[in-house]
C-alpha cells in the first residue's frame, strides 16, 4: 500500500470523528492523530511484509500516546514518545527507562516496561510511561500483548 492510501484511510476516521454534533474531543482527536503518526513512522520502519505489522504496530503505540497524554503534545514529542514505547514493548529491559527528549521545547519522558507475561497464550507487558510538560508529569499505564500476527494490542 503506498503512503498516500495510507494516510488517506487513517486520515478518514478523523474527518468522520469531526461530524458528530459536538466535534471531536480533544482525547479522540489526539488518539486518531497519534494512530496516524504511528501507522505512518511504523510503515517508514519496517520492509516487505514486516512493514504492514510495523504500520499496525505504530499505529497501536500512536493511539496509547495520542488519547492519554497526548493532548498537549506536538507532534513531534508524540513521534518520540511512540518510538520509545515501541521500543520498550519490542526490546525494553524489564524495570529500565527508555528516556525521549523533544529538543525544541524541552518536553521529554520515558517508558519503564514491566517484565514480559503470559497471558493467554501470548507475550504481554505492563508498562508505565510518564510525560513532563512544563515540569509537571503526566503518567499513563499501560498493558499490551502481541497478536500472532506480531503486532502489539492494548488490553483494558
Amino acid at each position: 500500500m503506498n503512503k498516500s492510501r495510507l494516510v488517506v484511510i487513517a486520515a478518514l476516521p478523523l474527518m468522520l470523528a469531526g461530524c458528530g454534533p459536538d466535534g471531536a474531543s480533544k482525547a479522540d482527536t489526539g488518539t486518531l492523530v497519534g494512530a496516524v503518526a504511528g501507522g505512518i513512522i511504523g510503515n517508514q520502519v519496517g520492509n516487505g511484509t514486516g512493514r504492514v505489522l510495523a504500520t499496525v504496530a505504530g499505529a497501536f503505540i500512536g493511539g496509547v500516546v495520542g488519547h492519554s497524554i497526548g493532548q498537549s503534545m506536538d507532534e513531534q514529542d508524540r513521534i518520540l514518545a511512540q518510538r520509545a514505547e515501541y521500543a520498550a514493548l519490542e526490546e525494553g529491559q524489564s524495570g529500565r527507562s527508555i528516556p525521549w527528549r523533544n529538543p525544541d521545547n524541552g518536553h521529554y519522558g520515558e517508558v519503564i516496561p514491566s517484565r514480559p507475561y503470559k497471558r493467554e497464550g501470548r507475550q504481554c507487558r505492563d508498562f508505565t510511561h510518564t510525560v513532563y510538560i512544563g515540569g509537571e508529569p503526566q503518567t499513563m499505564k499501560g498493558r499490551a500483548c502481541r497478536n500472532p500476527d506480531g503486532t502489539w494490542r492494548k488490553i483494558a
